[in-house]
């Protein structure tokens, strides 16, 4: 199935998530499923009924942009999920002063998990703070950056 790059589908959709009301975080295409997934957040947390009202909102809308050149697909639209990984600046200044966990492609100091409380974040580098002081890792060393979901 041939696509429109997801790139040009989340620019055409933000306008209407900014009149929704939500903030589109990610968007993905799924080539065996035939489906494209819109994930959106806001201030307070994304429920089904939100969700609803921001897929009825575009489904017209994406049909006039084809996406699929004419193809049949499905569309999903959800939350991120509580453990979704932080990939804008803004996902990062929105959680600094909460928990989070750092997961990394390679070991430092012998672990390649740590736990902390996000202090800063500068486009290339993430600082935590432990008990035993503040970590730093490059961020392309990290492989996920996430809220410490506790139970």
């Amino acid at each position: 199935m041939k696509v429109k790059p997801i790139e040009e589908v989340i620019a055409f959709l933000g306008p209407i998530a900014e009149e929704v009301g939500v903030e589109i975080v990610d968007a993905a295409w799924n080539m065996r499923e035939r489906s494209l997934t819109v994930y959106i957040d806001r201030e307070g947390g994304i429920d089904i009924l939100t969700c609803e009202k921001f897929h009825r909102a575009i489904d017209a809308p994406l049909d006039e942009l084809d996406p699929t050149f004419g193809e049949g697909y499905t569309l999903n639209c959800s939350s991120p999920g509580l453990d979704r990984p932080f990939k804008t600046q803004r996902d990062f200044d929105r959680h600094i002063g909460e928990k989070v966990e750092v997961h990394l492609y390679a070991p430092l100091g012998g672990k390649k998990y740590h736990e902390g409380v996000l202090k800063a974040f500068d486009g290339g580098s993430v600082t935590i703070g432990t008990d035993g002081g503040d970590l730093s890792f490059p961020f392309e060393k990290c492989s996920k950056v996430c809220l410490l979901i506790e139970v």
